[in-house]
C-alpha cells in the first residue's frame, strides 16, 4: 500500500466522523463501505455455513450480512457482545451475549457449529491488542481452509487513534508470529482504503 495517499486518506475519512453515520436499511453500520463490499465478494465466493461475529453492537453489521446471505440462499451469522443492545431480529441471525474472548463463549459458540460446516469468523469487539489476541488464539479454531479470520480495525495506530495502541495490529502480527496456518490476503487491500489492513487472515492449511 502506498502510504504517499493513503495515510492522508485514512485519516482524512475517519475524522470525517462518517463511517459513524453510515447505515444498512435503517441500522448504523460502523464500517468503512468498502470493506462492506470486501465482505459481498468474499460471502459470494465461499458461501460459508456460518458467520462468527465477535462483537455485535447495534446489529447493522450482523444484519447487513444476513442480508447477503439472503441473496445467497446460503448461511447464518452467531454475533457474541458483552451486552444486549436491541439489535435487528432476523431468521438468520442467532445473538449470543457473554465475554468473546473467554473459553465459555467459545465452549458455547463452538457448540453450535457442526464439524463439517463452512467458517468465516469476523473479530470486532474489544479492540485491545490483550483482546483481540484472545479472541485470535480461541476463534482461529473454528475457521475453515480457505475461509478467512478477520480481524476489524487495524487501522487503530496505523494510523489513526494512536492513543489507543496496542491494538488489533499488534495481536496480528503476535499471532502470525507463532501460528503458519494463516496468511495476510494482499488482495483485500485493492480498494486502497479499508478499515482493516493486513486484517484479511487467509486460512491456508489444516
Amino acid at each position: 500500500m502506498h502510504n504517499d495517499f493513503i495515510t492522508p486518506f485514512h485519516l482524512h475519512y475517519y475524522n470525517s466522523g462518517v463511517w459513524g453515520d453510515t447505515y444498512w436499511l435503517g441500522h448504523r453500520v460502523l464500517k468503512c463501505p468498502l470493506d462492506m463490499i470486501l465482505y459481498q465478494e468474499i460471502l459470494s465466493q465461499l458461501k460459508p455455513d456460518v458467520i462468527v461475529e465477535c462483537g455485535t453492537n447495534e446489529g447493522g453489521s450482523t444484519l447487513f450480512l444476513a442480508s447477503i446471505c439472503d441473496l445467497l440462499k446460503h448461511g447464518r451469522i452467531i454475533s457474541v457482545d458483552i451486552q444486549d443492545r436491541k439489535p435487528p431480529q432476523h431468521d438468520r441471525i442467532t445473538y449470543l451475549i457473554g465475554n468473546s474472548a473467554s473459553e465459555e463463549t467459545f465452549i458455547r459458540v463452538r457448540s453450535s457449529i457442526a464439524p463439517e460446516e463452512k467458517v468465516l469468523v469476523i473479530l470486532d469487539s474489544d479492540h485491545s491488542k490483550k483482546h483481540v489476541y484472545q479472541e485470535m488464539k480461541l476463534y482461529h479454531q473454528l475457521v475453515s481452509v480457505g475461509s478467512y479470520l478477520i480481524v476489524e480495525d487495524t487501522i487503530i495506530g496505523h494510523p489513526v487513534a494512536p492513543q489507543l495502541l496496542p491494538g488489533p495490529m499488534e495481536a496480528v502480527y503476535q499471532f502470525l508470529g507463532e501460528n503458519d496456518k494463516f496468511e495476510i490476503d494482499p488482495t483485500k487491500h485493492k480498494f486502497h482504503l479499508t478499515f482493516n489492513p493486513n486484517g484479511y487472515l487467509l486460512r491456508v492449511k489444516e
